[in-house]
């Protein structure tokens, strides 16, 4: 399958490598061939780490992760098979026992990370960030209190206090987009100026899955799931339809998850998703159910301003309802080209040893 977050960098720079997660939560490198779709298997590295890695946005043979025995950032040469460690937290933070390394993400440069350090999803407490040059920042959402080796020390001007469920940098690394888990105040996501004490929370209209950019945030916050906005990071309640005159719920579309690993310095380029319904038939080989366009498919949508266009390039053929990993997300490839996603298939891939029904990972063209 491929990750639970289509923000995750599946691809390389030269969308010639890709990654796929299995259900271990191993996952396991392919090589590819742009030009004629060719598929190689490279193989599974050992590499001990904890969830789903983060290729480099620049580098092709650089690949980033959390080590699993040894919570630290670590990168992995895909062409020499050598493991080095990025930065170690520890040595920053006094980490609790039961602390673990989450979900790293990086800046488009390779200078900045981001992960998520605590015990398990939703009660994680610490926003963790390392610039190669500067050193760490972090940011304990338990307690409020943000430090580290650069920038102001002090308390986060939003005074909640909550557990996290994800994190991510902005390309331009100078954002961090927080996903609230358990705890008090708003459930809205926030959103932490690295440069500063500011921590904001989304102001309204912040329904879906987000895709952060450089400096502007992508959700589907209107009262359609196909509604689309688009804010500046700097000043969130300024809010920017992306598809006009979409209006009211058809009530039975359960999410979306936006991918916008190809976007450009101006976030113009067009972000891509996959759309599926709770409603569809689990029976293997049941056509899905559709009611109208953009239902279990695969789609772009126009970001520059220019207009507001929504480009279908395929179906997905995916129930999503045998578990979480057969919903369709997907992840597109840095240079826009390529769209990967899970599907079961209708149920008709074959069942695994355990008695579900297998998903697979398919690749489109986006052309």
């Amino acid at each position: 399958m491929t990750p639970s977050g289509a923000q995750q960098n599946t691809w390389n720079a030269l969308s010639t490598q890709f990654y796929v997660m299995d259900t271990g939560g191993s996952f396991t490198l392919f090589d590819f061939n742009p030009s004629t779709l060719a598929v190689h298997l490279r193989g599974a590295p050992k590499l001990g780490w904890r969830g789903e890695p983060h290729f480099s946005y620049t580098q092709p043979n650089l690949l980033y992760g959390t080590g699993q025995q040894q919570p630290d950032i670590e990168q992995f040469d895909t062409s020499t098979g050598k493991t080095s460690v990025v930065n170690d937290p520890g040595k920053c933070v006094t980490l609790r026992p039961a602390d673990k390394l989450f979900a790293v993400s990086v800046s488009v440069d390779d200078a900045r990370f981001t992960a998520v350090i605590g015990p398990q999803q939703d009660a994680n407490y610490l926003i963790y960030t390392y610039d190669r040059e500067k050193g760490c920042r972090w940011y304990n959402t338990q307690t409020g209190e943000i430090g580290g080796q650069w920038g102001p020390k002090g308390r986060a001007s939003l005074d909640d206090r909550y557990g996290v469920h994800n994190a991510r940098i902005s390309k331009s690394g100078k954002f961090v987009m927080i996903g609230r888990g358990a705890g008090t105040g708003q459930s809205k996501w926030r959103l932490w100026n690295l440069e500063t004490l500011d921590v904001t929370v989304c102001p309204s209209q912040c329904g879906g899955h987000q895709a952060i950019g450089y400096s502007h945030v992508l959700n589907p916050g209107g009262d359609h799931p196909m509604a689309m906005l688009k804010r500046p990071l700097d000043h969130l309640d300024s809010i920017e339809p992306l598809t006009a005159d979409i209006h009211g719920s058809p009530g039975y579309w359960y999410d979306l998850h936006l991918s916008w690993i190809n976007d450009n310095p101006e976030d113009s380029n067009p972000a891509c998703l996959s759309t599926y319904r709770p409603s569809n038939p689990s029976t293997p080989g049941t056509p899905l159910d559709v009611a109208g366009p953009w239902e279990n498919e695969i789609l772009c949508v126009e970001t520059d301003g220019k207009g507001s266009r929504l480009w279908r390039f395929a179906h997905t053929y995916s129930t999503a309802k045998n578990g979480f990993y057969s919903q369709p997300r997907g992840n597109v490839s840095p240079d826009g080209r390529f769209y990967m996603f899970t599907s079961d298939w209708e149920g008709q891939l074959g069942k695994s040893p355990e008695g579900k029904y297998r998903t697979d990972v398919f690749i489109v063209e986006l052309r």
